[in-house]
């Protein structure tokens, strides 16, 4: 399987090919996958990318911005990584919280076949893939942390938000990462409104980061 240099490097997009979407349920795309490097200051490992997933043969700006910053993870527990994709984010919580149970949770099957294999392939023992519906119902979390499918449209994302916000722990954290652009300032409103509140904690190159509580209901 190749290693993709930084120079063949594409920036990621939505699409993959034609109507393709990284949030597909099963991609249609053929498969192709490339392995690249994941160095952070703390840890490295291995990722498997491929077509039909999100950001294919490379970290994403918004990713790597979440996985660098210095934000409050849990050290044992439950915690969540929403939209896994191929499972940086899943990877990285898992090797810092050796302790806790990552969720890794992704609608694509494609994806949550690659997150399973970057998780043996590193030997991290403590990630369970699962689609959203095979996580317990009752299952809450004490950090989540998303680069989350703003590509899904604004209703369906709230609908998302709203779902897995409301399963943080009541002293629980979430820590999303969003491009400006892409409406983090509104999403930051939103979630302000909706009951969480919310602060930016990092911003840079166009992201934001925002870190979310649960409230008092």
């Amino acid at each position: 399987m190749p290693r993709e240099s930084p120079e063949n490097r594409h920036s990621p997009t939505s699409r993959e090919v034609g109507n393709a979407h990284y949030f597909d349920d099963d991609p249609a795309v053929p498969s192709d996958p490339v392995v690249i490097d994941v160095t952070l200051p703390d840890t490295a490992f291995a990722l498997e990318t491929d077509r039909g997933v999100f950001s294919r043969g490379q970290l994403d700006n918004g990713t790597s911005m979440l996985v660098r910053a210095e934000l409050p993870l849990a050290p044992t527990g439950n915690v969540l990584d929403l939209g896994c994709g191929a499972g940086p984010i899943a990877l990285t919580m898992a090797r810092r919280s050796p302790e806790a149970t990552v969720w890794a949770v992704d609608v694509n099957s494609r994806a949550r076949t690659l997150c399973t294999r970057n998780a043996e392939r590193n030997g991290l023992a403590n990630v369970e893939v699962v689609s959203p519906s095979e996580v317990p119902d009752q299952l809450l979390f004490d950090t989540i942390w998303s680069n989350p499918p703003i590509r899904v449209g604004k209703a369906a994302l709230h609908e998302l938000l709203l779902i897995w916000m409301s399963r943080l722990t009541p002293d629980g954290t979430a820590a999303l990462v969003v491009q400006k652009h892409l409406g983090a300032d509104s999403l930051h409103r939103w979630l302000e409104d909706e009951g969480f509140p919310t602060e930016r904690v990092a911003s840079k190159a166009g992201y934001r980061i925002l870190a979310v509580k649960k409230g008092k209901s």
